[in-house]
């Protein structure tokens, strides 16, 4: 996921307006800047980045991470900030939050949500993406070599709005036994990860990008959502621009996945279609995912789950974190550093014998990360010498 660094023609901005009604889709290609920079290097060439244990086997895949970065020599500096998900204030969070402003990239393992905690505690995960405008959730959910699956050769991009939707944390009890849960749906936010879908599309030679709605029940929010789509694909010819209802988008993944290519889609939709993705290629151990905004970028595992009940045992899969550390290091620019670890991970994934519980094998995390660093190794790819 290299190059999001992408600005959109004409994309000299004076002023973001984002809550007023825009006229039209050529005036918000006019004032969004699509996605960050990355941070320059530091003296000597070093980047620092925020890093995020989480919880669950957040904590010892970032471990591993950090121990395949020390022996690939990786100029990366971790500023470790540690979160508890079992407070109810949010001074952690927002500790996290600003050294994410500081450094402008994260790295991250899942925090966990308790439903049993009160109403006013808000995730600490939706809390650091709405706060820093984290607007455009990336997966590629990709087949990998060695992992067999019922379906071969899938390749799809996943993009989901991440700030707003049923996760905008809007709901009252006010007569007793009756919820309102309010879902937002903008017009400005709508187009703008639109278009970010495809810019993106056209940035990797893709050919389809698919709208996923309910728009035939919730006729003004995801109604919405599907005309700002349509506007956006208006000016996009080469780009084959269709939509699909949510449910049976699911089960269209799972009997015909090879018909999408690049889908687009609101906050909750995303996060159903994300999972069903993974089940596709193998599963959450094996999928990164990448969340952008115009300042920042924060790295993680793709479905965002916690693993608590593997936590500490050495059997969880350290492939979906290796691979989103791997994104990150392409967003920093570090394109050998990247290329020699992924390509390694790749490697690994083909020896059946290292294949860990999730995958059917008995291969521990310790096992995987120590094949890894054996290949980069033998390969004389040491990144010292780049």
């Amino acid at each position: 996921m290299a190059a999001h660094g992408i600005v959109l023609s004409a994309s000299k901005i004076i002023n973001r307006l984002w809550g007023r009604r825009l006229g039209n889709t050529a005036k918000v290609r006019q004032e969004i800047c699509f996605i960050s920079y990355p941070p320059p290097a530091k003296y000597g060439g070093r980047h620092t980045v925020t890093l995020i244990p989480g919880d669950g086997i957040g904590p010892e895949l970032l471990s591993h991470v950090r121990e395949v970065f020390r022996f690939s020599c990786v100029p990366v500096d971790f500023e470790v900030v540690n979160v508890n998900s079992a407070l109810e204030t949010e001074d952690d969070i927002n500790n996290a939050i600003t050294a994410i402003r500081r450094n402008g990239v994260a790295l991250k393992g899942n925090i966990e949500t308790k439903h049993t905690m009160p109403s006013s505690v808000k995730s600490r995960n939706n809390l650091l993406r709405t706060s820093l405008d984290l607007y455009a959730n990336v997966m590629h959910c990709q087949s990998l070599p060695g992992v067999q699956t019922r379906h071969k050769n899938i390749d799809i991009m996943i993009i989901r709005e991440n700030t707003e939707g049923e996760y905008s944390s809007l709901e009252h009890e006010s007569v007793s036994g009756v919820v309102e849960s309010l879902k937002i749906i903008t017009r400005s936010n709508s187009l703008r990860i639109a278009e970010y879908a495809f810019q993106l599309a056209r940035e990797k030679g893709r050919r389809r990008v698919t709208a996923v709605h309910k728009a035939n029940i919730m006729k003004l929010g995801d109604g919405l959502f599907l005309q700002c789509c349509r506007e956006v694909a208006s000016g996009y010819p080469d780009i084959t621009f269709d939509s699909m209802i949510v449910d049976n988008t699911t089960m269209q993944l799972v009997s015909k996945p090879h018909q999408f290519d690049v889908m687009v889609m609101p906050n909750l939709y995303g996060n159903v279609v994300s999972n069903v993705c993974a089940g596709l290629v193998g599963g959450p151990g094996l999928v990164p995912g990448a969340n952008y905004g115009r300042d920042y970028a924060v790295f993680e595992t793709a479905t965002r789950n916690t693993g608590k009940s593997i936590a500490g045992r050495n059997i969880a899969n350290p492939t979906a974190m290796l691979l989103a550390s791997c994104m990150m290091l392409d967003h920093l620019k570090l394109y050998d550093y990247a290329t020699v670890i992924r390509n390694a991970v790749l490697t690994t994934m083909n020896e059946t014998r290292l294949h860990t519980a999730d995958l059917g094998g008995q291969g521990t995390t310790s096992d995987v990360v120590q094949s890894i660093m054996k290949i980069i190794q033998s390969k004389g790819q040491l990144t010292a010498d780049f």
